[in-house]
């Protein structure tokens, strides 16, 4: 089954909001076994959503719509699926007395141009509103070969569409498929290796499951999130599904080893901390390249108080110095990032020290040229602290150099955690 996505608002065209919606949709119709062909944004005007509706309905199954569901002038969505569907707009009472309680039970009057947001193409059906005062719209329509189309109307609200997907367009549309199959997905996380490098490790299993056909398997480069291996399995069931995807899973660990450091929703910085906190290790960071961003990284993990203790900014080089004890002189050296680790041990009263240390660019610095990241780890060891560092180059710009050296420091640490038991 086709399913394609129209993205509605000026706003995507003016590049004011970056869409986000329909590369998540994208990804979760294939995690469902769905295909999607064709993704398209258009601006606020109503002639043009019709115009791609009625031409995106000619070549797919169904069409989800993003956005245009507002109670404001422009908000055209509702209006454009009534006239693809050759039907009038009617207020549908429950759903405007379940805007008029969300509006009162924030203590808020509710302007009357919210009521917009009640107006229903005849022969719709409402996905309710949970999270926001729009609801979605599953709509069929007559398309000119004679079978029936669907569109689906979504806020553009983030949270609000994929609440309604998870809830209801997902579902709707395994049953217009005419598919019981349950889907189930493995995300192996990996860092280490490029794309392309996976791919050409990969090939054989990825050449088999060509020919099987069930599970499939894709890439997703994802920053500093990793690159992902993604299998989804079909299955009657989600233990029969998750059976068929085991032996290809285990057969890619096989291959790829140390290069997966998590699985599904897991992140590089949630598994170094669990990591230390199995051996109840307390971790803290030195920044300078990084300005603070894997202290970001880190705090963001829920429970990351159980190891982290805390990190310092060192940007300029006095910070280094008398802070840390870095010896005077240059500071994109490895020396500098190892004593930056045992200098941030000392300060911070913890166990196993990180530091990072580098150049994002776009002048030189200590003879280093933009790219460079030097990385320090200090460890507890049998004979007191073992110290060890590592130089590496991160490709891209300044902001990516700078989020690549984030995981790429914790994945030093992590290998070494592994390697020493």
């Amino acid at each position: 089954m086709r399913v394609d996505v129209l993205a509605v608002g000026t706003e995507l065209l003016l590049g004011q909001i970056i869409d986000t919606n329909s590369s998540w949709l994208g990804e979760h119709l294939a995690m469902h076994g769905l295909h999607s062909l064709s993704q398209v944004k258009v601006g606020d005007n109503i002639d043009r959503i019709v115009g791609h509706m009625e031409r995106m309905l000619g070549e797919a199954d169904a069409v989800i719509v993003c956005g245009g569901l507002g109670p404001t002038h422009d908000d055209l969505t509702r209006e454009a699926i009534a006239r693809v569907m050759g039907v009038d707009l009617h207020l549908d009472t429950d759903v405007a007395d379940v805007i008029r309680h969300l509006f009162s039970s924030r203590g808020r009057t509710m302007p009357e141009n919210n009521l917009r947001q009640a107006m229903v193409p005849a022969g719709a059906t409402i996905i309710e509103q949970t999270r926001g005062t729009a609801p979605g719209l599953i709509c069929p329509v007559d398309r000119v070969d004679g079978l029936t189309g669907v569109l689906y109307a979504v806020p553009g609200v983030p949270h609000e569409m994929r609440d309604m997907f998870h809830r209801a367009i997902a579902p709707d549309l395994l049953r217009r498929a005419g598919r019981s199959a349950t889907i189930v997905s493995r995300t192996l996380r990996t860092w280490g290796e490029s794309e392309s490098g996976l791919d050409e490790r990969l090939r054989g299993v990825i050449t088999e499951l060509d020919d099987v056909g069930n599970p499939t398997l894709a890439f997703l480069a994802s920053g500093w999130e990793g690159l992902k291996v993604r299998l989804t399995a079909a299955g009657d069931d989600a233990g029969h599904a998750s059976a068929v995807l085991a032996p290809w899973e285990q057969r890619i660990r096989d291959i790829l080893g140390d290069q997966i450091f998590g699985t599904d929703e897991q992140t590089m910085e949630s598994v170094v901390l669990d990591l230390l906190a199995d051996r109840g290790w307390t971790l803290a960071v030195a920044e300078s390249v990084t300005g603070g961003l894997v202290a970001g990284r880190l705090t963001a993990v829920p429970g990351a108080s159980r190891v982290f203790r805390g990190g310092l900014v060192s940007y300029a080089s006095e910070v280094k110095f008398d802070l840390l004890g870095v010896a005077p002189g240059p500071v994109v050296t490895a020396d500098a990032a190892e004593a930056m680790a045992v200098g941030v041990c000392d300060r911070l009263g913890s166990d196993v020290g990180v530091a990072l240390t580098g150049v994002a660019g776009p002048e030189s610095q200590d003879g280093e040229g933009p790219g460079t990241l030097f990385v320090g780890i200090a460890l507890p060891d049998t004979e007191g602290r073992r110290v060890r560092s590592i130089r590496l180059r991160m490709p891209g710009d300044r902001d990516m150099m700078r989020q690549l050296s984030v995981i790429s420091a914790l994945d030093f640490l992590r290998r070494d955690l592994l390697a020493h038991g």
